[in-house]
């Protein structure tokens, strides 16, 4: 028989009484985190440019959030959510001391939700200069810069968001560069942290056997995009380099290979999502 129970409040980075899962989750949940750290870990050597361990962003978009606090319990600090609402509504449920990354699409008028949430770490899909601005606008209050990456659309799908990647020798228009030096120069409550991709579905399934051309490009384009910085170094990144965000379940150990520091694992840690109109429709 499975039992459900309501963990309550023990500490004060805990705000709010969540739902425990049943043990047999609990279970199923730290089995999945620890073999997508183990794997995390062996990929990781190959991953040395920065110096540091890569950082896994346990995705938990549609996840209820006794899920995510059971990872939390696990040592896991760092989430990501897609959505604005769910994120606000998770973040004040959970520790203070979860590191959450808000990964999808990015809207200019979520900027003041998106900015309230206190232990927000890093906006990963910053594409635009008036997004940057309206971000910037609403930390007046906050105490150190918010981290930011620049979303690339290294696949060039039309259905993806992003700015268009670097190539050699590199336009003077080129909108990304303008976009990093107007972050670093015009956004005090910003911290230029890294570039993010979403790497095509196909290049995914390919990656195992051949580089992935759309995290190769990335790599590029940040490589490119340093070099364009060179006179406002010690002003983005982490030691000298601007990170990279990509890989997800299926292809982060591909991304890692190629030099990834940040993965976005949703279903490899907890497993299948329902789609977006099933839970509209169970909230409804």
């Amino acid at each position: 028989m499975r039992i459900s129970c309501v963990l309550r409040t023990m500490s004060a980075t805990t705000p709010a009484t969540v739902l425990r899962p049943t043990l047999e989750r609990v279970e199923e949940l730290r089995t999945s985190l620890a073999e997508i750290s183990a794997r995390v870990q062996q990929a990781a050597p190959a991953n040395a440019t920065t110096g540091r361990q890569p950082t896994l962003v346990a995705v938990s978009k549609y996840k209820p959030a006794s899920d995510i606090l059971a990872c939390y319990e696990d040592g896991q600090r760092d989430f990501g959510e897609n959505y604005v609402q769910e994120l606000v509504d998770k973040a004040a449920q959970l520790p203070a001391d979860i590191r959450w990354h808000f990964i999808g699409t990015f809207q200019t008028n979520k900027s003041k939700i998106l900015a309230s949430i206190p232990n927000l770490y890093a906006v990963q899909t910053v594409g635009s200069a008036k997004g940057a601005d309206a971000l910037n606008k609403q930390l007046t209050s906050r105490t150190t810069p918010l981290n930011v990456l620049l979303q690339v659309n290294t696949s060039g799908e039309d259905v993806k968001s992003g700015l268009a990647p670097l190539t050699s020798p590199v336009p003077a228009d080129a909108e990304l560069v303008h976009l990093a030096r107007h972050i670093v120069s015009s956004c005090p409550h910003l911290h230029l942290q890294g570039l993010m991709t979403i790497g095509s579905l196909t290049e995914s399934l390919d990656s195992k056997e051949k580089p992935n051309e759309d995290f190769e490009k990335l790599k590029q384009t940040r490589d490119l995009l340093e070099e364009a910085l060179a006179p406002e170094k010690g002003q983005w990144g982490e030691g000298g380099r601007l990170l990279l965000s990509m890989g997800m379940s299926s292809d982060f150990e591909a991304a890692l290979r190629t030099g990834s520091d940040i993965v976005r694992v949703g279903t490899g840690i907890f497993g299948g999502r329902p789609k977006k109109e099933e839970v509209k429709s169970a909230t409804s």
